[in-house]
């Protein structure tokens, strides 16, 4: 969860290392820190906060260097103190580490350590990398990394220096992501290709295991065993505009107004009208599978896991097969039911989920076909799964997820219709909902119109300290995902449950200092909804309505509505959150609160 660069060649290194650091922050930023040579001296700065701290304490001073490492931190052992910041150094300060991931047999190394006489100044874990290198090195740098990371239990994406090699960065991943751009006579290392894009497009993803030389005239990849390893050179498809604000206050608002795009993107190519079905190119190898399943597992965490619920739902509506729901991060410590004719589906914004990766080696290993839904090509999910689907979301920077949420639903819906013309759905019904289907990018912007209204809405709303939002059917996931999304980035308690479940509990919470947020539309459980709509008001509670375009029954009992397009029951999430994301959006803005970096969250999960 923390962000690593690295950089060796002829430009002035710390530029770069720090312009990649803000590309990167959105994967921690509890402290910021760079080590360089410079002037046959390892040159060291870090400090608690945000990497525009780190920026104005180097700006004091002028450092000529062309090697170095930097880090980004979220925090797992010891507070964000200037102390704890990486890079971490051994002893006599000569060889210094960044580190993403966790160190499980931290305490074990310690004592070993300080047993041999290391002197232990911070309370990380990843210090005493640095003190294990310390401790192995014998001249050669990636030997002494080698051995110190076989010694290590855990996980980790790592990048070393030395003052005694000073043209040499020493690079290693297990289970952490790293990514080595290759641009010729220069050479970069981060935890995702964010901060690489501007200089290359040329990139290595190191596999677990494997740990890379880089050196000015190129870099070697080997094996922890010192297997030598031929590079996988791969070209990132996408542009540096894609990882900039365009014009918007915030990278969350610019991609909840990018969803008419991403959502076109997902279905381009893979909608066959003809036949009423969809055309998935990496699940075609599975076709024998998806005929054959008899239950299916959709496994994430956090917004992903609210996709799987609207998965679950059109899943067993359109195929017929018990569909289960899992947290990824309880499915990997419990033993579930998987055989050979079961399908599991992981699904990751960034392919790089430490729990969802867990659940997916999990489920290979008792038997089943792991299918991989995410966003990052080239993520070690994308990599691990025997098929899968991305959802072409493009860069998703803003912690709190919005368009990977909704691309995810919209490649769920792709593979329940394709499962469902296996089964159950006629060709007609297959051509009904590929029409439904077409419309949704459009009336995803038809709804994006409405955010000066939202705007007022939350203008009402921003000082409330608990929200309620209720839903039914597809619908109730969205109702997860909305009070998700609030508390996320505002800090405002909210919750989200069935509406019908209101009144076996939270109808205890109800008065006039409660706002509820129903999801109202015209669907198959609509007069239901409206009845639960009528006990919050009959208990003074105040109601903000999603509603169907045209509902003049809601509107005359409701004052604050917004309305959205019609379309099929099984596509209503894919408009109905869009409000709500908005909602979120404009009362953290509203508070004060920095949407795209909430407080104590990060954006790729990938510690336990």
């Amino acid at each position: 969860m923390c962000g690593i660069v690295a950089y060796i060649g002829k430009k002035q290194a710390v530029p770069i290392l720090l312009e990649g650091l803000k590309r990167l922050e959105y994967r921690g930023y509890d402290s910021a820190g760079i080590a360089v040579h410079s002037n046959k001296k390892l040159v060291l700065q870090k400090i608690a906060g945000r990497v525009s701290k780190l920026e104005e304490l180097m700006s004091k001073e002028k450092i000529d260097s062309t090697v170095g490492i930097a880090h980004t931190r979220w925090a797992t052992h010891g507070e964000p103190t200037d102390e704890n910041a990486h890079p971490h150094t051994d002893c006599n300060g000569k060889i210094a580490v960044v580190h993403n991931g966790i160190i499980e047999n931290c305490n074990a190394l310690r004592k070993y350590l300080t047993q041999k006489g290391h002197k232990l100044r911070t309370d990380t874990d990843t210090e005493v990398i640095a003190h294990l290198i310390e401790e192995h090195y014998e001249g050669d740098l990636l030997r002494a990394v080698r051995i110190a990371l076989s010694e290590v239990q855990g996980t980790y994406g790592v990048a070393v220096i030395s003052l005694d090699h000073p043209r040499e960065i020493v690079c290693a991943r297990n289970g952490s992501p790293l990514v080595l751009g290759d641009g010729g006579n220069e050479y970069f290392v981060a935890s995702d290709a964010a901060p690489i894009v501007p200089h290359t497009r040329q990139v290595v993803y190191l596999e677990d295991g494997e740990l890379a030389s880089i050196k000015d005239d190129g870099f070697t990849i080997t094996t922890l065993e010192e297997q030598e390893i031929k590079p996988k050179i791969e070209e990132i498809s996408w542009t540096l505009d894609k990882i900039e604000k365009g014009g918007f206050p915030h990278f969350m608002l610019k991609e909840i107004f990018e969803q008419p795009d991403t959502l076109r993107n997902a279905i381009r190519g893979r909608l066959n009208q003809t036949d009423g079905t969809t055309r998935l190119d990496g699940l075609d190898r599975h076709h024998e599978e998806l005929e054959r399943v008899n239950r299916i597992i959709l496994t994430a965490c956090g917004t992903a896991w609210h996709a799987g619920l609207i998965g679950e739902y059109m899943l067993e509506a359109m195929t017929r097969v018990p569909v289960e729901v899992e947290y990824a991060s309880e499915f990997r410590y419990r033993s579930p039911v998987v055989d050979n004719n079961t399908i599991l589906f992981a699904i990751s914004q960034s392919g790089e989920t430490s729990d969802t990766l867990a659940a997916l080696r999990e489920a290979k290993r008792r038997g089943a076909t792991a299918l991989g839904i995410c966003n990052v090509v080239g993520s070690t999910i994308a990599r691990e799964t025997d098929g899968g689907v991305y959802i072409h979301a493009g860069p998703e920077i803003g912690v709190a997820s919005t368009k990977a949420f909704t691309s995810q639903i919209m490649v769920l819906s792709l593979i329940s219709l394709l499962m469902g013309r296996m089964r159950t759905i006629s060709i007609e019904k297959g051509r009904e909902i590929i029409e439904a289907i077409q419309k949704i990018p459009d009336q995803a912007a038809e709804i994006l119109k409405l955010d000066n209204k939202i705007k007022e809405i939350a203008s009402d709303f921003y000082k409330k300290r608990n929200f309620l939002f209720l839903g039914r059917g597809y619908n109730f996931p969205v109702a997860l995902e909305g009070a998700l999304k609030l508390k996320e980035i505002s800090y405002i308690h909210a919750e989200g449950y069935p509406a019908a479940e209101m009144k076996h509990g939270p109808i205890a919470l109800i008065d006039d200092n409660m706002p509820v947020v129903f999801i109202a539309i015209r669907d198959s459980v609509f007069e239901k909804v409206l009845s639960n709509i009528e006990e919050v008001k009959s208990r003074k509670g105040v109601v903000i309505a999603i509603t169907t375009e045209g509902d003049k029954e809601i509107k005359s009992k409701v004052k604050y509505c917004i309305p959205i397009p019609k379309t099929i029951d099984l596509l209503t999430p894919l408009l109905t959150v869009i409000p709500l994301q908005l909602l979120a959006y404009h009362i953290a803005v509203m508070r004060g609160c920095d949407v795209d970096k909430p407080r104590n969250l990060a954006k790729s999960v990938t510690v336990e």
